[in-house]
């Protein structure tokens, strides 16, 4: 964590201050493209973005570990430890771990829902038991924990310029979706795991089943009928992508850059997958270092823009209980669902967060 942006957000406790630049640290590290959308938030925010990264992050390691001596157990009991610490944190305003020091100074801060943490925790520990989902229904019932309460933490951070409760569902989706697409990506690594997140129900209307998907990662051979359901993975996922998209115009226009490149580098992994026909179950698709240049790049110049235009005190009234940030003005803008075609001015995305939404690295 830069002093500036330590110094902005107001944090000056030493103790603090070591343990949002620990947070800083995890995100730059593991989640890069993530971070990089992180660095188009105003500098006050960034503290905050990073704590809940590394919280989540600190949890994803321990379910995830591919570490064979490390067994269920003693990843359930660590888990039981950072929770026991997350929930005496969110009490006492303190806590051991610098990852839930940070976490509980940024709930306080933000006026985050602490049941949201309750229900990423519940989450964490079904996945150190259940290895798959019988259907779309039951993955989604796991991904309120694992994925939505992700764009639901976030969300009073980034500002809203409509009533939260209006903006909370596409912040929800947001999370599903960049969830579904790791998912998607990382078939091949979570079968590893012993995990399969695409829904039975899924598969089989395609033919498919575990024990195929299991045949195609150890053979490095491709199946027609696991092609079809990755295909119709695929486009369960850009309709969540769609449901998403509007609360982008939702939020504070100082926070939208930072939203709409991470909405632009996701939805690329999509392409990615497809370009490379769905093949991922023998390699990682990935977004290349000049599409991320390149949409960073878009998006810094709509951070300058709304800046400017928050200088210049353009700004209308907002919608009663709306949160704006001093100085700035609402906007339609909105990115493109992954696959369909942006305004002429807008980046494209890409041809061809560990998988939770926030800690994800696309790299």
């Amino acid at each position: 964590m830069t002093d500036r942006e330590l110094d902005a957000a107001g944090i000056t406790d030493p103790g603090l201050r070591a343990a949002y630049r620990h947070c800083r640290e995890l995100n730059a590290r593991h989640g890069r493209t993530y971070f990089l959308a992180t660095r188009l938030l105003p500098v006050e925010r960034r503290p905050a973005v990073h704590a809940l990264y590394g919280f989540a992050r600190w949890a994803d390691d321990i379910v995830d570990s591919l570490d064979a001596t490390v067994g269920a157990e003693r990843r359930g009991a660590a888990l039981s430890a950072l929770q026991h610490g997350m929930e005496k944190g969110l009490r006492d305003g303190d806590g051991g771990e610098p990852v839930v020091r940070a976490l509980a100074d940024t709930a306080r801060r933000y006026g985050i829902d602490h049941r949201h943490f309750a229900d990423f925790m519940t989450a964490m520990r079904s996945d150190l038991v259940v290895t798959d989902y019988p259907s779309y229904a039951d993955l989604r019932r796991y991904m309120h924990g694992s994925a939505a309460v992700i764009g639901l933490q976030m969300l009073p951070v980034l500002g809203t310029v409509v009533p939260r409760e209006e903006a909370e569902p596409h912040a929800a989706a947001l999370g599903v979706a960049f969830q579904l697409t790791n998912f998607l990506r990382d078939v091949g690594e979570d079968l590893d795991r012993g995990r399969v997140y695409l829904p039975a129900d899924l598969l089989a209307a395609h033919g498919a089943d575990r024990e195929l998907l299991r045949w195609c990662r150890d053979t490095g051979r491709h199946d027609p009928r696991v092609t079809a359901a990755l295909r119709a993975f695929e486009a369960l996922t850009r309709g969540v992508y769609r449901e998403a998209a509007p609360g982008i115009a939702m939020l504070d226009p100082v926070a939208r850059p930072c939203i709409r490149t991470a909405f632009v580098l996701y939805g690329g992994i999509l392409d990615a997958v497809a370009r490379t026909g769905y093949a991922v179950l023998h390699r990682r698709a990935v977004v290349s270092r000049a599409r991320r240049a390149a949409v960073a790049a878009d998006g810094l110049a709509r951070v300058v823009a709304a800046r400017l235009r928050a200088a210049h005190g353009t700004r209308p009234a907002a919608p009663d209980g709306a949160r704006p940030a001093p100085g700035t003005q609402p906007s339609a803008e909105a990115p493109p669902a992954p696959g369909t075609h942006p305004p002429a001015d807008s980046a494209r995305p890409a041809s061809g967060a560990s998988r939770r939404p926030v800690h994800e690295e696309v790299v």
